[in-house]
């Protein structure tokens, strides 16, 4: 009798099925694409309807030679490839070059690798959604056609190398227009004042209460009138409390009902991972990925798939999952944590929602039993299955009071005053008693403000101030992003998809436009230059609306509500017009992205007063003479902001000379100010002895694809001291460590945290 053949893309998951489906069955994997495009032409033709030109990939003629022969002694073919575009692109592939005559081939979902899921998918196989891959190939295309049609003209520009993206050049924008609005950003000084409040009894805990206006002034405290602009104002009104008495004006007290959270989506899941677990994007989808092919979580039985696709922007959550999910409340937590009505969310945009959210399997498999995975996955899990469960939990009630006080005046020429105070606590903790104390997708802590409220406290009773407290503040510039908050903002705008949030965030790494800084996305000068190009001279494609807008057009072909050439039409006609337009004065832009300095050259500038100029070039910025080719001077780039790089106290070992600080490829270093007769360099540290050895010094450097900023020893490789956070010389109070790390968060600011037993020191 002969086997049924299945087709997966991974070898895990291949083993994970085939542990299911039993003996009738050949499992097989591809292990990723069999085609793609040729890397070394665009096969695009775009005089004939955008037909792309695909080819085997190199090294898959050995996988694709083995499942003609599988499939040539098979009955039956399914093709179970991931269950979204790209898997659909990918079933297509292999039914193209598996079809036979008299062969039926069948396409089968697997929305999560169990037992119950694969055997009801392979009852009900359809056959491959064109339409599906038809929009993927769109996507492909229009990527393929901007990159190899755009990059060549960056590389006119610039220097050879660079590339552009449809997707990720969007991304990249909207980094670097963040980075202009902090530049640009000019600081507000406001003041707020607090008043500490007791009963005349003596009875109570103070009352910390804020001045929120005066007289019908609401104070928006955020630097905008009418807030307390300066010290000035400050102290005037502290005189004029000072000739106040206070009384309750207020007291009012109402239930407030916290909604639980949705299920997971793929971005949220990043976000989440990044804030919470400290994980890439990147990361937290290969683990992910390991999680849903399946894990080994007892020995000798197999492996088992523990959550659902996790490429996935829909909320939707199946019936026996809900039901699972509610019996499982019950049990371990009581009847009155689970709703009434079956908990449903949805999302306001549209979206695919082609299967389910990220959940688990089976939420019977609790993170606690999984100590034998590795961390990293049991950690991820746990996030997904707390999440999980706590969107199908009751609302949290808490109880939340909101205290008015107001001034008795003794003079009628003066204002009156109103503080606030506000308080909550919880009344039932509903789904915050497994998901209650963590931080949302952004970061933000989620615990309440405890009530300092007294409970016999009444409007009209008299209240005595104790102090009075007023604090300088100043308005702050908006965030630079990270990657969580990136991912958000994409996800917002509607650009990219699940299957490519990871891949845009890496790829603006890679190509270092992007600097990470304490896990910030800094724009470096060679993204803001590129930004800057392609925003003036590729506004009609290179823009948030566009690209949000084509990610639309995508979902119509797979509708079957467009077709692929009228999408193409209109990404690809008002990009080319913009590219023949400029490609013929690449080298004027060119010309235009030279910055003259005042740095005279070292070789001609004595005689000739010949300034150094700022030019890109192979090795990305550099300084030349502005005389080449007559003179060739050329050096790294000096600090920006420096006409001269400052002399130091640091002497080259070489020369003797002075050294100066400069900047290079590889970020700042000291460089003799005899060059280029003297080559004497040195690495720029922060003056911090290594707590290792005691000997070199602490340099801040950057390695890696991403170019990640890290902290190591001068030393290296005699010492192999690295933190991926500064150091500080400052022994630990409650350990023997010698320094600490300095940190910085949403909610705490900096600080500084042991890097042994974790204690913390805000100061």
């Amino acid at each position: 009798m002969k086997k049924s053949l299945v087709i997966v893309e991974s070898p895990s998951k291949a083993k994970t099925i085939n542990k299911y489906l039993g003996s009738d069955y050949i499992v097989e994997a591809t292990v990723g694409h069999i085609k793609n495009l040729p890397e070394k032409s665009i096969s695009v033709n775009t005089e004939n309807g955008y037909i792309p030109s695909y080819e085997i990939i190199k090294g898959k003629e050995k996988v694709l030679s083995k499942l003609k022969e599988v499939a040539g002694k098979s009955d039956k073919l399914f093709i179970a490839t991931d269950p979204d575009r790209e898997g659909e692109a990918i079933a297509s592939d292999i039914s193209f070059e598996l079809s036979s005559p008299g062969k039926k081939i069948y396409r089968v979902l697997f929305n999560e690798i169990t037992k119950t899921a694969i055997e009801q998918a392979m009852k009900h196989p359809r056959s491959i959604d064109e339409n599906l891959v038809t929009s993927q190939m769109a996507r492909r295309v229009m990527d393929r056609l901007l990159g190899y049609k755009l990059s060549p003209f960056l590389w006119k520009v610039f220097y050879y190398g660079l590339s552009a993206g449809r997707v990720q050049s969007v991304a990249l924008k909207l980094i670097c227009k963040r980075e202009e609005e902090i530049k640009n950003f000019i600081a507000k000084e406001y003041w707020t004042i607090d008043n500490l409040f007791v009963k005349l009894s003596g009875e109570s805990n103070p009352i910390c209460a804020r001045l929120f206006k005066i007289n019908n002034d609401t104070l928006k405290n955020n630097g905008e009138p009418p807030s307390i602009k300066n010290i000035d104002e400050a102290f005037e009104i502290i005189e004029n409390l000072k000739q106040c008495k206070y009384k309750v004006n207020s007291l009012t007290s109402k239930d407030v009902k916290r909604n639980p959270p949705s299920p997971l989506i793929t971005s949220v899941l990043q976000q989440l991972a990044s804030t919470q677990l400290g994980f890439t994007p990147k990361k937290t989808m290969m683990l992910a990925q390991k999680l849903y092919e399946g894990v080994e979580i007892i020995k000798g039985e197999g492996n088992v798939g523990l959550i659902t696709y996790m490429r996935t922007d829909s909320l939707r959550v199946s019936p026996e999952a809900q039901l699972s999910a509610r019996d499982y409340i019950t049990k371990n937590f009581g009847k009155e944590y689970i709703p009434e009505q079956v908990k449903i969310h949805k999302r306001k945009k549209n979206i695919q929602d082609a299967h389910e959210s990220i959940r688990p399997t089976d939420v019977n498999i609790i993170p606690e039993t999984l100590k034998k995975l590795d961390k990293d996955l049991i950690a991820l899990y746990g996030l997904i299955w707390k999440r999980f469960l706590a969107s199908q939990m009751s609302e949290a009630v808490l109880e939340q009071k909101t205290l008015i006080v107001e001034t008795i005046n003794l003079r009628k020429d003066k204002p009156d005053y109103y503080f606030k105070a506000t308080g909550s606590k919880v009344k039932f903790c509903g789904y915050k008693k497994i998901f209650g104390d963590e931080c949302d997708e952004n970061g933000d802590d989620e615990k309440e403000n405890e009530i300092n409220i007294p409970d016999n406290i009444q409007p009209g009773d008299p209240l005595k101030s104790v102090n009075i407290i007023k604090e300088q503040h100043f308005t702050s510039p908006p965030p630079r992003y990270n990657e969580s908050s990136l991912i958000k903002q994409l996800d917002q705008l509607g650009i990219g998809r699940p299957s490519t949030f990871a891949l845009i965030i890496s790829t603006v790494e890679d190509r270092k436009y992007v600097d990470i800084i304490d896990k910030r996305l800094y724009a470096t000068s060679l993204g803001m230059a590129v930004n800057k190009v392609l925003s003036e001279y590729f506004s009609d494609v290179i823009n948030v609306d566009f690209t949000a807008k084509m990610e639309s057009e995508l979902d119509t072909i797979a509708n079957g509500e467009a077709t692929y050439k009228e999408v193409l039409d209109e990404f690809y006609l008002p990009f080319i017009k913009d590219l023949k337009e400029v490609d013929s004065n690449a080298s004027e832009i060119k010309k235009s992205q030279i910055e003259k300095t005042e740095i005279l050259c070292p070789e001609c500038g004595d005689k000739t007063n010949a300034k150094m100029v700022k030019k890109w070039g192979r090795n990305g910025q550099f300084l030349s003479c502005e005389r080449f080719p007559k003179c060739t001077s050329a050096m790294p780039v000096v600090e920006e902001n420096a006409a001269q790089p400052a002399a130091t106290n640091i002497k080259c070992d070489l020369c003797g000379a002075d050294m100066v600080l400069k900047s290079g490829r590889y970020g700042n270093f000291y460089g003799c100010s005899n060059y280029p007769k003297c080559k004497g360099i040195k690495p720029l540290t922060l003056g911090i002895k290594c707590p290792k050895c005691n000997d070199g010094e602490i340099i801040k450097r950057s390695g890696g694809k991403s170019r990640r900023t890290f902290f190591g020893c001068s030393k290296y490789p005699d010492c192999d001291f690295i933190s991926n956070s500064q150091p500080v010389i400052r022994n630990c109070t409650n350990c023997k460590s010698t320094y600490l790390l300095k940190k910085i968060s949403k909610t705490k600011g900096e600080y500084l945290q042991c890097p042994e037993c974790k204690t913390e020191y805000q100061d």
